[in-house]
């Protein structure tokens, strides 16, 4: 992540650019596809407080590196968060062919052109944790390239009872994308 910051605010170059890490479903509420992170981790202290406490989602502390090497990207982490479900991730990917946008009704949209994220975690219990509430975003189609990737280490599906089937994954990469982000609003039942 780079540039993260809030409207009108300048980036801060020791608070706004980290290594991020997500696991995450597909869900749909009210006909408004979008996304729900079982967890997102961040080499960024302040970050993960920030988002935990702004935006009620599960982001934890992590030991994380992010190198490019040409067109390789090297990831790294190992989860530090106290208390938190240990989780480890070492890979490396890279595209392998030509940039695309996704067209409607393929895999590579459902997956991409997602408007909204979705979270349960509340940052004042009074004032309702587990309530689920809808933060919209938006982004301009992803810039998809087909992608490989060697996996050494992967270890971030245990802490929600998935494992993970061992067949060839489904890949993509993207060089950039950036994202605006709203404050969630609570979802009435």
């Amino acid at each position: 992540m780079t540039g993260v910051r809030p409207r009108y605010l300048p980036a801060v170059r020791w608070l706004s650019s980290f290594p991020e890490l997500n696991v995450r479903t597909y869900v749909t509420h009210e006909d408004k596809p979008g996304i729900w992170f079982f967890s997102l981790d961040a080499h960024s202290p302040i970050a993960v407080r920030l988002a935990r406490a702004t935006f009620g989602l599960p982001y934890f502390d992590a030991e994380m590196s992010c190198e490019v090497f040409k067109d390789e990207v090297r990831y790294r982490s190992v989860r530090t968060h106290q208390g938190a479900p240990p989780a480890r991730l070492a890979a490396s990917y890279r595209p392998v062919g030509e940039p695309f946008d996704s067209r409607p009704g393929t895999l590579e949209n459902f997956l991409t052109e997602r408007y909204s994220l979705y979270s349960a975690g509340a940052a004042n219990r009074a004032s309702g944790a587990g309530r689920v509430r809808r933060g919209d975003i938006h982004h301009r189609l992803w810039p998809l390239q087909p992608a490989e990737t060697e996996v050494e280490e992967l270890e971030m599906t245990a802490q929600i009872g998935v494992t993970l089937p061992d067949t060839e994954p489904i890949l993509h990469f993207a060089r950039r994308l950036d994202v605006v982000a709203w404050p969630p609003s609570r979802l009435h039942a």
